[in-house]
């Protein structure tokens, strides 16, 4: 008896290994599925503007990092005590201007090289709900807690989150034009907006991210989304939140994913630097005996074995 309605993802070719550079854009469940990159020590940039949660806000800031545009001072504003950007998460912000304007343009710098030499590039996409600033008509990548009667609540139609992400495309292709771009999106659930505004909001995601893919062969959809919705249609995989999934989720989610891009010697190397977490991880009961010595010896040699293969590794 077959209980699960299971989505269909097949390999993809140009694998993921540990000489690729891997970038990851958009909502908060990129910054989970880079963690998970991060553990295993691949080369991994994440979230260089904080988590971004709509096309609209991926597009400038894909603008900004790959035209060699720059933040001044008049771009930053103050509220509660802190400066902070409008185009930029509130875990940028600072008690300085001079800083945050600093921090910016470093992160832009960085990103646009980092853009320029990956290999696969992950574009997260969270809601189709925007925010737009009433006294300077823009639309914002996070609203900084000013009173929400400064901003127009908008949702961005199919076809205008199409531009977003065929212009957010043509701008990575501007700086390489060899990266592999992966869509997804996010399963976190949106309901502070509404549980139906939150499925109204996915669909035109989800329909956007098709439509370019139908013009653009080489993009790839990966459906983390459909995953939740499907195989995994149940709350005890979510958060106490109701809206977040767990980490069961994620980690499931994660495993699909390596069905996808991981050969099998890159799941071998990925085994041995878990191991070695776990081993750094590990607490120890008597951390002055004999066999924990030789536990620790044995840890450094296969530690210092993988760093000279890959020197980029740091536990």
């Amino acid at each position: 008896m077959n209980l699960q309605t299971k989505i269909k993802v097949d390999p993809q070719d140009q694998k993921i290994d540990y000489e690729s550079e891997l970038f990851m854009l958009g909502s908060c469940f990129a910054e989970n599925i880079g963690e998970k990159f991060e553990y295993y020590k691949f080369k991994n940039e994440i979230n260089p503007f904080g988590i971004l949660f709509h096309p609209k806000a991926i597009e400038t800031f894909l603008w900004m990092a790959t035209q060699g545009e720059i933040y001044t001072e008049t771009d930053l504003f103050y509220h509660n005590e802190q400066w902070h950007c409008f185009d930029a998460h509130s875990s940028l912000s600072d008690s300085s201007q001079d800083a945050l304007c600093k921090r910016l343009n470093t992160a832009l710098t960085q990103a646009r090289k980092k853009i320029a030499s990956s290999t696969h590039i992950f574009i997260t996409l969270g809601t189709s709900w925007v925010y737009r600033l009433k006294s300077l008509d823009m639309v914002v990548a996070n609203c900084h807690k000013i009173p929400q009667r400064e901003f127009e609540k908008q949702l961005l139609s199919v076809s205008e989150i199409e531009q977003c992400l065929q212009n957010s495309i043509n701008l990575i292709k501007s700086v390489n034009a060899k990266a592999k771009i992966i869509c997804t999106v996010s399963p976190v659930r949106h309901i502070k907006d509404g549980v139906i505004e939150n499925n109204r909001s996915k669909s035109h995601l989800i329909a956007a991210v098709h439509g370019v893919k139908d013009a653009i062969d080489e993009l790839v959809y990966f459906p983390s989304y459909e995953i939740v919705m499907d195989e995994l249609r149940d709350y005890r995989f979510y958060n106490a939140d109701m809206i977040h999934p767990s980490e069961t989720a994620i980690q499931y989610i994660w495993e699909r994913f390596l069905e996808v891009w991981f050969e099998e010697k890159v799941k071998k190397t990925m085994r041995e630097v878990e191991e070695i977490q776990k081993g750094l991880a590990h607490r120890a009961f008597n951390p002055n005996s004999k066999q924990h010595n030789m536990f620790l010896e044995k840890l450094w040699s296969k530690k210092n074995q993988l760093q000279a293969e890959y020197p980029f590794m740091d536990f």
